[in-house]
């Protein structure tokens, strides 16, 4: 039977008489990639600082590699625990070059061999061009790279990430990402990334962790969270989420967009919350149609569309592929595309 490469069990954390985390469980397979997403203050970085062993637990336990390091008699410091740590910033050495900073966690046989370094840099996608710069000559987005690459030097069995790509514009952001997923594939090292982005999240992990005031409400695959949320909390920090009421009876719940089939697990009869996604609601125009355009924004590949139903007071978002502009004020009949999962309301 495989360890796993990260086990924390009912993990507690109080800053004063302030409980930040409530005994929080989590596994994560070796090799796996893992992101906790949550909202600011939720506790999903002072998860992280605990892992890494910058503070110590209240209560429960944290195994790296079948390794107990923290429990209620046993704390393992940071620089003993066989894991990488990725700031915000990056944390490169300023005085230091490029070189320097991979050096620096290296081994000393490795650092004589001058292939190793410059394929450090090669692994998350930078050019031996970078070597000799210093850390105020890089982007925000090269810091980054850079600083894994430090980080995989010392081959962990762990790396966390806390926030690394949020200081970063929009275009670096998205290509800075992809460059460490890449490289954090190619290495096949477990990850731990704690983000407020829900982009991120989705694009850069297999596996979601969604912390909601310092517990989680569900772990599971990207694709499971965000198609069967547990609740609209849930379904709103993965996604953009709209919430309609209806009365559920026989697999189908009846709404102001019409009658909506229900996806398992079906509510009881009665009041519901059915729970869409904006690119699920379909928009025709209609002058007999019960809804109104208040608000068009275009994206260039859809538009996001605001409705509002004037005989029931409801207002919905609705995201409308292609070029074609409804305009405001333009009367429209929306419908719903595929099955929804309902709440109980």
């Amino acid at each position: 039977m495989t360890l796993p490469a990260l086990q924390v069990r009912g993990l507690r954390h109080a800053y004063g008489a302030v409980q930040v985390l409530h005994g929080v469980d989590l596994e994560v397979e070796a090799g796996g990639t893992l992101a906790v997403l949550g909202p600011s203050g939720c506790g999903k970085s002072t998860l992280l600082r605990l892992v890494a062993g910058f503070e110590r637990p209240t209560g429960g336990t944290v195994e790296i590699n079948g390794e107990l390091v923290a429990d209620a008699g046993q704390w393992v410091p940071a620089e003993r625990r066989p894991m990488g740590y990725v700031a915000q910033e990056g944390s490169l050495f300023p005085h230091l070059s490029v070189r320097r900073n991979l050096e620096f966690g290296l081994d000393r046989a490795s650092r004589r061999l001058p292939h190793v370094v410059a394929e450090l840099l090669e692994l998350v996608s930078l050019d031996r061009s970078l070597l000799d710069r210093y850390p105020h000559e890089l982007s925000g987005g090269q810091q980054q790279r850079v600083a894994l690459a430090r980080t995989l030097a010392r081959r962990p069995a762990l790396v966390l990430f806390d926030e690394p790509f949020s200081a970063l514009d929009a275009d670096l952001r998205a290509a800075t990402r992809a460059a460490v997923a890449d490289a954090l594939r190619a290495t096949k090292v477990t990850t731990v990334l704690v983000t407020h982005d829900q982009s991120e999240a989705l694009s850069f992990a297999d596996t979601l962790a969604i912390m909601v005031g310092g517990r989680f409400t569900q772990v599971g695959s990207t694709t499971e969270i965000y198609e069967r949320p547990v609740d609209l909390v849930t379904a709103r920090l993965v996604g953009s989420a709209v919430a309609i009421p209806g009365t559920a009876s026989g697999g189908a719940a009846d709404t102001a967009l019409g009658r909506v089939p229900l996806r398992t697990p079906l509510p009881a009869s009665g009041p519901v919350q059915v729970m869409l996604r904006p690119e699920q609601i379909t928009v025709t125009p209609d002058d007999t149609g019960e809804a109104v355009v208040t608000r068009s924004e275009y994206f260039g590949h859809d538009h996001l569309l605001e409705l509002s139903f004037p005989s029931s007071g409801l207002q919905i978002q609705a995201r409308v592929f292609g070029s074609a502009s409804l305009s405001v004020g333009r009367r429209v009949r929306a419908g719903v595309a595929d099955t929804a999962l309902a709440f109980g309301g």
